[in-house]
């Protein structure tokens, strides 16, 4: 926001710790904000002026957030008003849109979601006040795999293209990064990049969300209300999780990209629509085509161009780089210390899992730079879900051997297959015993060996007071 004549952001909340969370959110971001524990004392702080973008609670005691919602737009119609609700409240959130409100914001919710939306909030709200669009900077995306340099050169590739772009890949892998690259280095990287993902929207409030509404056109549209296609004119419009959209909103969807119209809800004229469309879905759209959950014509028009994610399983050699980013801006975020890995800890992260792929990574990264005790991480200070998470897939396990063994001779180890050997064996024996419930007979069976050798291990790696004697 630097270099504009921006007003506060008001945040009305009459549960303090609400407001406490908003005032250090806020304040780290540089943005200024000014907070109230009623309606009241904004309805009256209003006739002072107005605030660039509204933050308020609906159910309060006294006047509610939406009686507020309505006093300020009848004033200040373009106002963009983020409510915030329980999720058990769907009803008021429904009200809401109608009266309105830019978005809603359902409790609990996540501080960076709801900052990332101010954000956007903001955004909308200097255009409407200066005529402007903020050109939007996104984080580069890292990966020195081969895989992930197959997706940049992809985005080098798309650099003069407006082509339809069909993102997929697993959840949290970063598709919204890929997105925002693909607009940044595209003929349209000065015009707005809006996303929205049609999976967390309710149904009977996509269309609008989509589409936007004409003043009047269902009880409580009190204004007029743009849509993310008119709020992406010129730019590009991500939708994510394509493959949850409704069957309807898929017909009315098909009709923009085809003809390149649409009608807000309740509209009567053609509005035209300059917008680059990408796509993105975890889920298999030609499974969900042949099941009639997906349009197939749809799906072809959206397919035209297909970017494959892979996932963080796909490209651990990525996982240091990333783990040492993400550490580096968490430290940065919070105003401390940047910590690290130790090797041990780093392979171990390396060898999870992660089904949450780069979004998990980055959340673990986050939760140990504010908690971890010490400034170099060691396994024991990971977070207890993440040692209890599956390891790598079994098709992985050498790779991990291979990154193991690399070590070891950078470290100048000697009797490494030695060692190797020895923790292999323990691994195998110890895992069969849990498998078997300390069964040493079974156990033996099932690794192919004789119940005196088996003995005769578990003695020797020191597995006796970890098993159970029961055979």
């Amino acid at each position: 926001m630097k270099g504009r004549n921006v007003k506060p952001v008001w945040v009305v909340d009459d549960d303090r710790s609400i407001r406490w969370v908003f005032e250090k959110a806020l304040a780290r971001e540089g943005i200024p904000f000014k907070t109230f524990s009623r309606a009241s004392e904004a309805l009256a702080e209003l006739e002072n002026g107005a605030p660039q973008v509204l933050v308020s609670d609906i159910r309060m005691p006294g006047t509610s957030g939406l009686e507020l919602l309505q006093a300020v737009k009848q004033r200040h119609p373009t106002l963009p008003v983020i409510v915030m609700t329980a999720y058990s409240d769907l009803e008021s959130a429904v009200a809401a849109f109608q009266g309105g409100a830019f978005e809603y914001l359902p409790k609990p919710f996540d501080v960076d979601q709801a900052v990332d939306l101010i954000r956007r909030a903001l955004d909308e709200s200097l255009r409407e006040d200066q005529g402007e669009i903020a050109n939007e900077v996104s984080p580069e995306i890292l990966g020195q795999a081969q895989s992930m340099q197959e997706v940049f050169r992809a985005i080098g590739r798309l650099s003069q293209s407006s082509a339809t772009v069909m993102i997929t890949g697993e959840s949290g892998s970063g598709k919204e990064l890929v997105a925002r690259a693909l607009h940044r280095h595209s003929p349209r990287a000065a015009k707005p990049f809006v996303a929205i993902n049609t999976a967390a929207m309710p149904k009977d409030l996509l269309e609008s969300e989509l589409f936007g509404h004409e003043r009047g056109a269902f009880t409580g549209a009190q204004a007029m209300r743009r849509g993310r296609f008119e709020q992406a004119e010129g730019g590009t419009l991500f939708l994510d999780e394509i493959g949850d959209m409704p069957a309807e909103l898929q017909t009315r969807l098909l009709r923009v990209l085809s003809d390149g119209t649409f009608y807000r809800v309740g509209g009567h004229q053609p509005i035209r629509a300059n917008v680059r469309v990408i796509a993105a879905t975890h889920q298999d759209l030609e499974a969900r085509v042949k099941e009639g959950l997906f349009r197939a014509d749809l799906y072809h028009r959206l397919n035209v161009i297909r970017l494959r994610l892979p996932s963080l399983r796909e490209r651990r050699e990525d996982i240091p780089l990333l783990a040492r980013y993400f550490l580096a801006k968490s430290a940065r975020d919070l105003g401390v210390e940047a910590k690290r890995l130790s090797e041990a800890a780093m392979a171990y992260i390396a060898g999870r899992s992660l089904p949450g792929n780069v979004r998990q990574l980055e959340n673990i990264c986050h939760w140990l730079t504010v908690m971890a005790p010490t400034q170099v991480i060691e396994v024991g200070d990971l977070p207890a879900e993440l040692r209890d998470e599956a390891p790598a897939a079994e098709s992985d396990w050498h790779t991990a051997l291979a990154r193991e063994v690399e070590r070891m001779l950078a470290r100048g180890e000697l009797s490494i297959m030695e060692n190797l050997a020895t923790r292999f064996e323990k691994t195998l024996i110890s895992r069969a015993l849990a498998y078997t419930g300390g069964r040493r007979i079974e156990a033996a069976n099932l690794l192919g060996i004789g119940r005196n050798t088996i003995t005769r291990k578990i003695a020797e790696l020191g597995l006796e007071e970890k098993e159970t004697p029961s055979a």
